[in-house]
């Protein structure tokens, strides 16, 4: 693997000191080598004078093989959602799948994400479009009871195979996606936890996501979700939930005394008009590890981290009449460490440090919308007004995804072509 050498860019490292540089870093052999001044040279040397570094965003929490089903369920009260989005994911095939996660990594590489988090029945085809990506994905296979899954087979068996066939894979990570207490019993969550426990796999599930998802668990087991899990002693260290919107104080207490990392998603949320607003405040109080999820395209339409932080932020300043409720340096370590942390990887990603992996986007510092730059305002500055749009250059695990905005990994023209006919043959 070639060398690399970052030159003269504003460097938000997000160390235990959240310190803001101004230099060089060195990538050799996919990892961070030096940060600062840079003596010397390397196989390749990119010029960022005057641009951005961050680490490579965590998205805690998606579905990337949606993205070709995009504006097909929107704007609908939530059961009809859920309806319509059944249906047409009912219809899909190996190929529309593989479509879609194709262009889900290219939306991710081209908004600054190079590690997420992913859900769904087809993981072994998602792994093809990651790897040709060249991002990292934690691909939990949907566990489910067997009676309310279209999978062929047993779906716990399905993802143990698949872990099978990916175990030590640095840049593939097989994971348990259990889709929910709705749709798994008892049995389903402990028999996750033994093979989790077995494998160190990652345990990701859907967690009080809708109050009647909440209700109609309580009337039926006299027990909250988060309660019920934890009684049942299915939480710990290797779990991540998604959405935890609506929590109670107990409950809270219950995921940080597990170890539980919770992934908000605070666009998906809104957008389906569900209700709650993740009790992100009473969760940092209590200590839970909180990340920073997109979900899906058909619950949010983008898979855009930068936009997610900053919605986040003011969801929570807004819903708490609060601004100093949720800073912009908290919802970058959500988006960085926090992600890190939530899969375990803190030692490898999530700031850019010696030692760690060479994730780091490159954002544009003489853009309008981000001009003029201060060392006091910079993650500000990323968290309120970078955009997508911002990212020049993105390096996963030490090798250029894109440079100068050209995507370097995959077909960008071909990736949208493909999509487009997977999308007409769903609405066909």
């Amino acid at each position: 693997m070639k060398s690399i050498l970052v030159r003269g860019a504003h460097i938000i490292t997000q160390n235990d000191a959240r310190q803001v540089l101004k230099g060089d870093i060195l990538i050799e052999n996919g990892r961070i080598a030096a940060i600062g001044h840079v003596r010397g040279s390397a196989d390749e040397t990119i010029d960022a004078q005057g641009d951005i570094i961050i680490p490579g965003l965590v998205n805690a929490h998606t579905h990337i093989a949606m993205t070709v089903m995009k504006g097909m369920a929107d704007d609908l009260p939530f059961n009809d959602f859920l309806e319509k989005s059944f249906a047409i994911d009912a219809k899909r095939t190996n190929e529309d799948i593989l479509a879609g996660a194709r262009l889900g990594c290219l939306e991710m590489i081209r908004g600054g994400t190079t590690t997420f988090v992913d859900m769904y029945y087809a993981e072994d085809i998602i792994a093809k479009a990651t790897v040709e990506s060249g991002l990292r994905g934690v691909l939990c296979w949907a566990v489910l009871d067997r009676e309310y899954t279209t999978q062929k087979g047993v779906p716990l068996e399905n993802c143990q195979r698949f872990f099978s066939e990916h175990q030590g894979n640095e840049m593939i990570i097989p994971g348990i996606g259990l889709q929910g207490v709705y749709v798994c019993s008892k049995e389903t969550f402990l028999g996750s936890k033994e093979l989790a426990d077995r494998t160190g796999m990652l345990m990701h599930f859907h967690l009080s996501e809708t109050r009647k998802e909440v209700y109609d668990h309580k009337k039926r087991y006299q027990r909250r979700p988060a309660d019920w899990l934890q009684e049942i002693g299915f939480l710990g260290e290797n779990c991540l939930a998604a959405h935890a919107a609506w929590l109670t104080i107990n409950e809270i207490n219950d995921l940080a005394r597990s170890g539980c990392s919770i992934a908000t998603c605070p666009v998906s949320n809104m957008k389906l008009a569900t209700g709650g607003v993740a009790p992100v405040p009473e969760m940092m109080k209590a200590g839970v590890n909180i990340a920073i999820g997109t979900d899906g395209s058909t619950t949010n339409n983008s898979l855009d981290m930068l936009g997610e932080m900053k919605t986040l932020a003011l969801l929570q300043k807004s819903n708490r009449w609060d601004p100093t409720v949720v800073s912009a340096q908290q919802a970058l370590d959500f988006a960085t460490l926090g992600g890190a942390r939530a899969l375990g990887l803190e030692k490898e990603i999530g700031s850019i440090e010696v030692g760690k992996r060479a994730d780091l986007v490159i954002i544009e510092g003489r853009s309008a919308n981000i001009w003029p730059l201060r060392k006091e305002s910079l993650v500000a500055g990323i968290v309120y007004c970078a955009n997508a749009g911002n990212v020049k250059s993105v390096i996963c695990s030490g090798k250029p995804v894109m440079l100068e905005r050209k995507v370097l990994s995959l077909n960008e023209e071909q990736v949208l072509e493909e999509s487009n006919k997977a999308m007409s043959g769903l609405l066909g």
